[in-house]
């Protein structure tokens, strides 16, 4: 049962002023809008729809709150690096995400996905840029790593990891398959211990699961990637 099961949509925003007050801890999901972020965020919720997947990356620029049971928030924002964006849009959406990640107080750490056949991008690499000076962790989840062979995945994690020395622990990595649902434990680990989340009681069959609850409504985009 995954840690965070009973996350339920809260709130979207699309500027920074319309952020709700930084009371409760915080942990952000960033990635490329073709990286396979919201799926990552789906499998670790146990919800097929909390976070919207879309066919066409790069939809929408809003930043989407999920709420766990214990207060604490799971925070979508917009994917980047989408290469059909307008430059205009690309630039808003840029100040956006810099402004939340270095300016945000109740933000403990992020969730940096990305594509384990392609990592390290050069966004991605600003991403960890931005936010490293804050002192605060990184865990890097490389999905869809059930495309690679065995040893390519390993040889790929090898390298990410080695590329990270310089960050001193700050900046961690692992291999994520939202598809074969592995690497679970291992993320769960990470971002439960950041926000202090409990396992939670497994509800009796007559009892609906938070988690049931549909999320933001969206005509089938990807909560959490730019409109064009």
């Amino acid at each position: 049962m995954s840690l965070f099961r009973h996350a339920v949509f809260d709130i979207s925003v699309a500027k920074f002023s319309e952020l709700p007050p930084p009371s409760t801890p915080e942990v952000a999901f960033a990635g490329r809008s073709n990286a396979g972020k919201s799926s990552a965020l789906n499998t670790l919720v146990d919800h097929t729809r909390l976070a919207f997947v879309s066919k066409t990356p790069g939809r929408t620029q809003l930043i989407n709150y999920f709420r766990l049971a214990n207060g604490a928030y799971l925070v979508d924002l917009p994917g980047y690096g989408y290469a059909k964006v307008p430059e205009k849009i690309r630039r808003q959406w840029q100040a956006l995400l810099e402004n939340y990640l270095t300016r945000r107080p109740s933000l403990v750490g992020l969730v940096l996905i990305m594509d384990a056949r392609h990592p390290l991008k050069d966004l991605d690499k600003q991403m960890i840029e931005w936010f490293a000076p804050s002192g605060r962790p990184i865990h890097i989840l490389l999905t869809k790593s059930d495309k690679l062979s065995r040893s390519e995945a390993a040889a790929t994690l090898t390298a990410v990891r080695k590329a990270l020395e310089d960050f001193h622990g700050q900046v961690t990595a692992q291999l994520f398959s939202s598809l074969k649902k592995t690497g679970m434990e291992e993320a769960e680990a990470a971002i439960a211990g950041w926000l202090d989340v409990a396992e939670p009681e497994i509800c009796t069959p007559d009892e609906e699961p938070m988690d049931k609850k549909k999320g933001p409504p969206a005509k089938g985009e990807e909560a959490g990637d730019p409109m064009p």
